[in-house]
C-alpha cells in the first residue's frame, strides 16, 4: 500500500540533513525543473546570513539559488530568497517546501511578472512516499514556475525566425538527446528545445561540461574545463597520453586565450547540418565519441581541482 511519510522521519533537520541531501541529489530536483543544473555549495554567507545552496546553469555564469524548509511556507523564507537573490545576483531562484500558503504562491507569481527580465522563480513543493517497508522516495512537484518558462528555455538557445538551419539544429539535437535520454539517461535532466549551433551538458562536476558544437569546419565533441587559470585544464594536460590511451584516439587540447574555457576533443571533419543523409552517422559518431570522452575522464578525474 502506497502511504505519505513525515519528512521529518527522513530529514530530522534542515541544515544538517535535508540541505546536504538536497546538495548530493540535485539530478531529481533538475529533472523535477526540465533543465540541467550544477548546486557546488551549501550554507554560502550572504552578507551575515547564509544562503541554503548555490549553484548555476552548466556551461554558463547564471547563478541559480535554492532556499529549503521542512515547515509550510512562511515569510521569513519569502525575505530570505529576495535577500539572497540580490546579494548572488541569480538568475534562478527556487523555494522547496512540504506545502506553499496561497499568498506566498501568489507573491512569487507577482514576481515572476514584475521583476527584471531574465529572473525567475520557482516554488517547488516536496513530499515522500513509502510502498510497505520500501525506503521512502522523495517526490518534487513544482506549484509555481514562470509563464514563459517553456518559451524562455527555447529563447534563451535561438533567435527569432527559426530559420531553416535552426531547424535542423533543433532536428539534430532532439534526436541525439532522444538517444541521450534512452542509452544514458543519467546524462541531463534537460527538457528544452535547442535550435542553436551547440549543446552543453553537465559532467556532475562543477567546472568541467560535456560540449558539442557544429563550426565551418565539422561536428566537435569535447570536454570542456572553465576555470581562470586553466589549472584543470594543464593537470589533464600533463597526463595527455594516459587520457588519449583512456579515450582510444588522438584528441585536440586547446587552451583559448583571454577565456577561461579550454577544451579537449575530436572533430568530424566537413559535417554539416545540412547534410542529412549523413545524419545517422554524424549522430552514432557523436555518441559514441561522447561515451568515451567521459570513461577518459572519470579515468583522471581523481586528484583534479574541481
Amino acid at each position: 500500500m502506497l502511504k505519505t511519510v513525515d519528512l521529518r522521519t527522513i530529514w530530522k533537520k534542515e541544515d544538517r540533513d535535508f540541505t546536504p541531501w538536497l546538495l548530493d541529489n540535485s539530478d531529481r530536483l533538475a529533472e523535477a525543473l526540465g533543465i540541467d543544473i550544477e548546486l557546488h555549495e551549501a550554507e554560502h554567507s550572504v552578507g551575515t546570513f547564509s544562503l541554503d545552496l548555490l549553484g548555476k546553469l552548466p556551461g554558463t555564469d547564471e547563478v541559480i539559488i535554492v532556499e529549503n524548509q521542512l515547515e509550510q511556507s512562511d515569510h521569513t523564507h519569502l525575505g530570505q530568497i529576495m535577500t539572497y537573490a540580490g546579494g548572488t545576483d541569480a538568475k534562478i531562484v527556487v523555494w522547496i517546501a512540504p506545502r506553499f500558503r496561497e499568498e506566498h504562491r501568489s507573491a512569487l507569481d507577482w514576481l515572476n511578472e514584475n521583476t527584471v527580465e531574465g529572473v525567475r522563480f520557482f516554488a517547488v513543493e516536496i513530499s515522500a512516499v513509502q510502498i510497505g517497508d520500501s525506503v521512502p522516495a522523495p517526490l518534487f512537484n513544482v506549484v509555481v514556475k514562470p509563464n514563459d518558462w517553456g518559451k524562455a528555455i527555447k529563447a534563451s538557445t535561438h533567435s527569432a525566425g527559426n530559420s531553416d538551419r535552426e531547424l535542423e539544429y533543433h532536428d539534430f539535437w532532439e534526436r541525439y538527446l532522444t538517444e541521450v535520454r534512452t542509452k544514458h539517461p543519467d546524462w541531463t535532466k534537460a527538457s528544452g528545445d535547442y535550435y542553436q549551433s551547440w549543446i552543453v551538458l553537465s559532467s556532475g562536476t562543477p567546472r568541467v561540461y560535456y560540449a558539442t558544437f557544429f563550426n565551418r569546419q565539422g561536428l566537435y565533441s569535447c570536454v570542456e574545463t572553465q576555470d581562470p587559470d586553466h589549472e584543470i585544464f594543464n593537470q589533464l594536460l600533463a597526463n595527455k597520453e594516459s587520457f588519449e590511451a583512456s579515450f582510444g584516439g588522438e584528441l585536440f587540447w586547446e587552451e583559448i586565450e583571454g577565456r577561461k574555457s579550454c577544451r579537449i576533443g575530436v572533430f568530424l571533419k566537413d559535417a554539416n547540418i545540412l547534410q542529412k543523409d549523413n545524419r545517422t552517422s554524424q549522430l552514432a559518431w557523436l555518441l559514441e565519441t561522447q561515451e568515451k570522452l567521459r570513461f577518459a575522464f572519470k579515468q583522471h578525474r581523481k586528484g583534479l581541482m574541481l
